[in-house]
């Protein structure tokens, strides 16, 4: 985005020396001189969005009343909801979001000359950088050919996603794509893409500094506010809208403030931690908030471990979670390979603008919460949400619970149920600790094996994600428990499928220097591959018979994984229980094998003697990790695999694409379509039509997720879009996974509320994507929506407490509204899921006065009608008709939650991407 000068803010440009530089930057404390207000306490994360308004002011978006509103912030006591114009300075991608997001690019291209405009006014304005990080499958696993197999796998079914990907990078400008096996693009971000202060040249040439902001594509964009980065997740139809020029349309934040004092005890780790904090904000409620860490315990808090916080705030429901700079920041920019140029500069920019937390940071926040680190002990979280902490000598226990809560009564003793895999005869069944007649049970038997699986046993555990293997503490802690699990004779058990995928190479790189690697591939944690996997889904299949066992006996399976995520249907769908856990915890329990095992008490296994070997025989001395660190994670290892971080493997050189201004959508792929969104688009929008006569889609409870509503893994041939792809002679092998086929709107729009654990109430105890059609029989849901679209019928979607939460994909939003969804009613929205259903011209609705689906009584055989739309403002409460079957009525009150002039705009244009492509197709054409 090119740097203006503001109007009435001119006077607030003063100049900075760094590293014998001079630069240009818009000051915080001449604002004040000039009597736009006293900015003096607010927090840094504020501090980072009034310099934007400083530096964009302009009269019309953003004008000096935005920047006031700073001052009355702070005032109030951290309250003042004004709407402001935002501009990030940069956007993230990656495949899964970013595919969609440049097929929406050049679906748009195809669109404006269609209007009679230009295809080159579709360019990103702003710097665009899209990882290759989430197609990586762990097909093959546990031994040394696991991760080139996986890689070839990868690119045998993403050919054409990345063949598209290479034409964009070529016909876009601004726009920069990261191989595949390079890493996770958080990870990327925090240890490469990121700066903290940004440069760029104004109209006079003049070079200017600001803060590093950005938007990005994945919801776990926060990870990088550890690094005093300001950046959180959007939809793609938002982040493309940024790119395209437009402002971000956001009310200012409420700030609640964390004070994290003393220093973690000997034997905890930065995922202990992380998940107490989502605990404590999740119960607190922060969800369109920002959160600000502050507190002499930062003193004590390496930046990994700030990443690892600041990555998992869709966990606590937050904005962001943000940490200002300080020493610690300087040193990590040192440590990773960054200019030493750029670190002199983020120091004196820091300083100079008030950003900067010393010994007497003190700022105003709406509201606070407070840890002592010296509280925090191992734990883990599930079986199905992040904010389920559980203390880890309470884990066993808490899992025996859980199946009681799944297993009645009267079915306590499921043995008579046994099915034997493979020939002869089964073993005696094995006890299961705490058992009391409620766990079911299975055998297998291989040529290698035979054992007894039950409700509990772990057949996955998975070091993955940015969230920890961004952090080299709990990575060279995992490490060495491998080592000294190892020289003890301990192996993972055989039922467990054990992966390791690090978010970048510099994490291969310090453990082959410090002689784990050998170790953990020792005990089957081979490398399997740079990306995502397990933590979105793409965990890969388990073994034939273990799955059969599993689904044959209705076993309860666990993972365990290292991530951020562990909502149902996600992890794998043979699995019925996810568990977020420290890499070092997911080594120990792919050595046990077992979630009824309290690995705190009870031994992990026998040694080579076979004496009983126990959890902290094996943990290793927080010294040794701290030596380890400082001797392998080197400066030189970040600027070596940095190096060519854009040139990619020989394959990724290998693909072939065309030097074309638009895309050549071919027939036949079926990752790649031509979206509808904009085919036969009028050059004007119109009003809000009333929504009339409208039936339920679906009625769906509390924290239905984004994973719920547009799954990213695996599908069977029997469900819509295995049936579509099919019909394309496209095989089941071969159908790679909802993720990677985000590019096709065919695939998409039959996969969405398609997860298998969905529960319609609608129906009654049905899982999976179904719902009752016009003709009152029980139909997936897809059909169920061509089938009202036929009659020309329009549909609303009925949902509970915090409906969207989680991902920030964009595909919840636009399958639900090319299904034919006018408006969503639900009791409460997580705030990225509303923010792209209103770009995708859905309107949100909440309930009012106490009323929801349950004391409506809705049961899906209801149609409602919502009128005086065209008239609507921002967070208006309208009135509702609501039918029932039995033709009685029932007038009702809904919040509108458009929330905004601009939203409202949108939705009259049918979407963001509708209204900038109308706007940018009344400009005059560039000059030849």
């Amino acid at each position: 985005m090119p740097i203006v000068t503001g109007q009435d803010t001119a006077s607030t440009r003063r100049r900075i020396e760094a590293a014998g530089k001079s630069y240009a930057y818009y000051s915080i404390a001449a604002a004040e001189e000039a009597g736009l207000g006293d900015f003096t306490r607010l927090p840094a994360v504020l501090k980072v969005v009034l310099e934007n308004m400083l530096r964009y002011e302009d009269g019309k978006t953003v004008d000096v009343g935005d920047i006031k509103a700073f001052s009355e912030w702070a005032a109030k006591g951290g309250k003042n909801p004004r709407e402001i114009a935002y501009r990030p300075a940069r956007v993230l991608m990656q495949d899964f979001t970013g595919v969609p997001a440049v097929v929406d690019l050049a679906a748009m291209r195809d669109g404006i000359r269609q209007l009679g405009g230009d295809a080159q006014k579709i360019n990103p304005l702003n710097p665009v950088d899209l990882v290759i990080d989430h197609s990586v499958m762990i097909d093959e696993f546990g031994n040394p050919r696991a991760f080139q197999m996986n890689v070839d796998r990868e690119y045998e079914r993403n050919i054409e996603r990345y063949t598209f990907l290479k034409w964009g990078q070529k016909a876009f400008d601004n726009f920069r794509v990261v191989p595949p096996g390079t890493g996770i693009c958080h990870q990327v971000n925090l240890e490469y893409l990121a700066q903290t202060v940004w440069t760029d040249t104004d109209q006079s040439g003049e070079e200017v500094a600001y803060p590093d902001t950005l938007v990005g594509t994945d919801s776990h964009t926060t990870m990088i506010n550890g690094a005093a980065v300001l950046g959180w997740g959007v939809g793609g139809i938002e982040a493309e809208a940024a790119m395209l020029g437009q402002p971000i349309s956001m009310l200012i934040p409420e700030v609640v403030g964390f004070e994290l004092t003393g220093r973690m005890m000997e034997g905890a780790t930065g995922t202990d931690l992380v998940l107490k904090v989502v605990e404590m904000l999740r119960a607190k409620g922060v969800v369109g908030k920002f959160v600000e860490f502050y507190g002499d315990g930062l003193d004590h808090l390496p930046l990994a471990d700030r990443a690892t916080i600041a990555n998992m705030a869709p966990e606590y429901g937050a904005t962001c979670g943000f940490f200002p700079v300080d020493d610690e920041t300087l040193r990590y920019l040192r440590q990773t390979g960054r200019d030493e140029d750029r670190v002199a500069l983020v120091e004196a920019y820091a300083k100079a603008n008030g950003m900067w937390r010393g010994p007497d940071y003190a700022p105003v926040y709406t509201d606070t919460l407070h840890l002592d680190m010296g509280t925090i002990v191992p734990a883990i979280s599930g079986p199905k949400r992040p904010q389920d902490y559980i203390a880890l000598d309470q884990a066993a226990r808490a899992f025996h619970e859980y199946v009681k809560g799944q297993r009645s009564c009267k079915d306590a003793n499921h043995t008579s149920e046994v099915r034997w895999e493979g020939e002869g005869g089964a073993p005696e069944p094995v006890d299961i600790p705490g058992d009391e007649g409620h766990h079911k049970r299975g055998f297998v038997q291989t040529d290698e094996h035979h054992y007894q699986m039950h409700d509990g046993s772990i057949v996955i555990a998975s070091i993955t994600s940015c969230t920890n293997t961004s952090n080299p503490y709990v990575m060279i802690g995992a490490g060495l428990v491998a080592r000294k699990a190892r020289e003890l004779g301990l192996n993972r058990k055989p039922w467990v499928k054990t992966s390791l995928a690090p978010g970048s190479q510099v994490v291969s790189a310090y453990l082959e220097a410090a002689g784990l690697q050998e170790d953990l591939d020792a005990i089957g944690f081979n490398l399997v591959g740079y990306g995502c996997t397990t933590c979105i889904g793409n965990s890969g299949p388990l073994a034939p018979e273990i799955s059969k066992c599993i689904n044959d006996n209705d076993l309860i399976a666990v993972s365990v994984l290292s991530g951020n995520r562990n909502f149902e249907g996600r992890i794998s769908p043979d699995v019925r229980a996810n568990y977020l856990a420290s890499p070092p915890l997911c080594v120990a329990y792919a050595l046990v094998g077992d979630m009824n095992v309290d690995i705190t008490r009870e031994p992990l296994g026998e040694d080579k003697n076979g004496n009983p070997v126990y959890l902290k025989d094996i943990w290793p001395d927080p010294k040794e990790i701290a030596e380890l660190v400082e001797k392998t994670v080197t400066r030189e290892a970040f600027q070596e695999k940095y190096a060519d971080v854009f040139k990619g493997d020989e394959k990724w050189r290998e693909v072939e694409t065309t030097d074309s201004e638009t895309y050549d959508w071919p027939p036949q792929s079926t990752y790649v379509r031509n979206p509808p969104y904009f085919q036969d688009m009028s050059p004007e929008a119109g009003d809000i039509e009333d929504i009339e006569g409208a039936r339920i889609l679906g009625i769906f409870g509390d924290m239905i997720t984004t994973d719920h509503i547009s799954p990213a893994g695996s599908f069977k041939a029997d469900t819509p879009a295995g049936k579509y792809l099919t019909e394309r002679q496209v095989a089941p092998r071969d159908f790679n996974s909802y993720g990677s086929r985000r590019g096709n709107h065919e695939v998409m729009m039959r996969g969405t509320f398609a997860n298998i654990r969905i529960r319609n109430e609608m129906l009654d105890g049905v899982e999976g994507g179904y719902t009752l059609g016009p003709d009152g029989t029980q139909m997936p849901i897809y059909d169920a929506a061509m089938a009202w679209q036929e009659k020309g019928v329009p549909l609303v979607v009925i949902a509970g407490e915090q409906y969207g939460a989680g991902s920030s994909r964009d595909w919840a939003a636009k399958g639900t509204a090319l299904l034919g969804v006018r408006a969503v009613i639900a009791e409460s929205y997580e705030r990225i899921h509303r923010s792209n259903l209103v770009g995708m011209g859905v309107i949100p609705f909440e309930f009012t006065g106490g009323d929801t689906r349950k004391s409506l009584g809705l049961k899906g055989d209801e149609s409602f009608t919502i009128k005086g739309l065209a008239e609507v403002r921002p967070q208006d409460e309208v009135s509702a008709t609501i039918t029932y079957g039995d033709g009685t009525t029932k007038e009702i009150t809904l919040k509108c939650r458009i929330d905004t002039a601009v939203e409202k705009d949108y939705v009259e244009n049918g979407g963001v991407l509708h209204y900038v492509l109308r706007n940018l197709a009344q400009e005059p054409m560039a000059a030849e």
